[in-house]
């Protein structure tokens, strides 16, 4: 009995310490009550303190964002399920930002706005957590645009190039080519990292996309980042900010990263939507008066890192999609004038069949010319100005009017030139197969054959270019110019193509492949 006594007063003057060490503190905690619901936006009271951009948690795990501080209110932006809050549940401020997962982890994956995995790939092991919204780089961290970005498209390439650094808007209709033209890019890349974010887009076209890049390899080096059209307008305007924080991460260890925004119009109606029921007063065709702001803080983080930095680069293709080809609308007229160039899809030249539908007198790369390979600017030094005088005759030919022999002439150059100039999807070309076809185009030696003849000619110039002249193609994708030798070279073996072909002497020529 003694032993059970001496082992009670123990365990009570043990206890006795711990109460006497223990402090209790005194703890200030903000809790709100969600007082009503519209259509992804939760209206908050009892959060006097709350920041703006602040994380706020509700039950069930759902995460909102702290938007609009109102003295009696805060609007939150709902980042999960309408359908899981309801009036009276509890809002608690987290005291951070949004942030999402980043690194190596990411690459090969599909995850929503918030960095939650979409694919069966189990959960994302990331060790950094970046925030979205993060300051753009400073004018004397930056470094001039001096790389290109090659997409594999000709037309794009050699007329409307884009150096990696660069922000290059993509502006068209709809179903016109934009979201083929960025895919295109990034089949084509090699050693640069690739986002590609979804913006408002229906499940089943993402899901296409998807099995795209994994048919042709690219979500090896891809991060998906989908934002559908059935999700809450606050996961469709922070999809884009993710997805740039996810690519700054590489560009801060030195790499090269593409994003595409896949569109900001989209994301400008979703932010509209949440203006519009923050009560925000509405200005041009009903968007809030900061929209261009909430684009330009986007796409200002797109730079070139000066070398100190691990000159790494965050190429943006923003696309944005237009009504009956108005490109003087609010939202594309704003991201023209914050972009450095656009890439024009005309929808009459994709009813005529020329895909991709570039229109190159409409589009213009501000920068990239300056980092282009030095073989192309030898080859479509007057491509650009000769091919826009061509559609120009082209409409007054129509008229039937008698014609001289220099247009005539032009008239015969261009057609070939636009016949060179077409592509088939997802089938991007190597550098010098490029300038191989641009060159013979630009010199007329296709102009004796017949334009439906054009595609196939081209296709037996770049079969036989790289087994024909491995040293001149090996120095062409080096970066080195097409001096007077490689370019005799080229017009020999496209010579010779054209001879064959009018001898009839090229009959497997049709087998490997047509342009389009």
């Amino acid at each position: 009995m003694s032993d059970l006594t001496a082992s009670l007063e123990r365990t009570f003057d043990l206890l006795e310490s711990m109460r006497q060490a223990h402090e209790a503190q005194l703890r200030h905690e903000q809790i709100g009550r969600v007082q009503g619901m519209e259509q992804g936006v939760a209206r908050v009271e009892g959060l006097p303190h709350v920041g703006s951009g602040e994380l706020v948690r509700f039950p069930r795990g759902v995460l909102g964002l702290a938007l609009d501080l109102r003295p009696q209110e805060v609007g939150v932006i709902l980042l999960g399920k309408e359908e899981e809050i309801g009036a009276g549940d509890e809002a608690r401020p987290t005291g951070r930002v949004l942030d999402v997962p980043v690194g190596r982890a990411l690459v090969g994956r599909v995850v929503n706005a918030i960095g939650q995995p979409l694919d069966r790939g189990g959960a994302i092991q990331a060790s950094e957590r970046w925030p979205v919204e993060r300051p753009a780089p400073a004018i004397l961290d930056r470094a001039a645009v001096s790389e290109p970005l090659q997409t594999g498209v000709k037309v794009v390439d050699a007329l409307v190039p884009i150096g990696r650094g660069q922000r290059e808007l993509i502006v068209g209709d709809r179903q016109t080519g934009k979201t083929t033209l960025a895919v295109d890019t990034i089949l084509n890349q090699k050693d640069v990292l690739c986002v590609y974010c979804a913006i408002g887009q229906q499940d089943a076209s993402v899901a296409k996309l998807i099995a795209t890049l994994r048919e042709h390899g690219a979500m090896a080096y891809t991060t998906v980042v989908v934002a559908a059209g059935d999700d809450t307008p606050g996961l469709q305007y922070i999809a884009p900010y993710a997805a740039t924080a996810i690519g700054e991460y590489f560009m801060a260890q030195g790499r090269d990263v593409l994003v595409v925004y896949d569109d900001l119009t989209q994301h400008a109606r979703a932010y509209r939507a949440l203006s519009l029921l923050l009560r925000r007063p509405p200005g041009r065709e009903a968007y809030p008066g900061d929209i261009f702001f909430v684009h330009a803080r986007l796409l200002e983080r797109a730079t070139h890192l000066r070398e100190g930095l691990g000159s790494g680069s965050l190429t943006a293709l923003p696309i944005v999609e237009t009504e009956a080809q108005n490109i003087s609308a609010y939202i594309p007229t704003n991201l023209i004038s914050i972009t450095d160039g656009q890439i024009f899809l005309s929808t009459d030249l994709f009813q005529k069949g020329q895909l991709p539908a570039v229109n190159v007198g409409r589009s213009v790369s501000r920068v990239g010319g300056k980092a282009q390979l030095p073989a192309y600017q030898a080859v479509v030094r007057d491509l650009r100005l000769a091919y826009s005088q061509f559609e120009e005759l082209e409409s007054f030919a129509r008229f039937g009017a008698q014609l001289d022999e220099d247009t005539r002439r032009r008239l015969t150059l261009g057609r070939r030139v636009r016949a060179v100039l077409q592509q088939t999807q997802y089938q991007p070309l190597p550098v010098a197969e490029q300038i191989a076809v641009l060159l013979a185009a630009a010199e007329g030696l296709f102009n004796s054959l017949p334009v439906e003849a054009v595609d196939e000619a081209a296709a037996t110039i770049r079969r036989r270019l790289p087994q024909e002249l491995p040293a001149l193609v090996e120095a062409i994708e080096g970066g080195e110019p097409l001096d007077d030798e490689g370019r005799e070279e080229i017009v020999a073996l496209v010579r010779a193509v054209v001879r064959e072909w009018e001898e009839g002497g090229d009959h497997d020529m049709g087998q490997h492949g047509r342009e389009r």
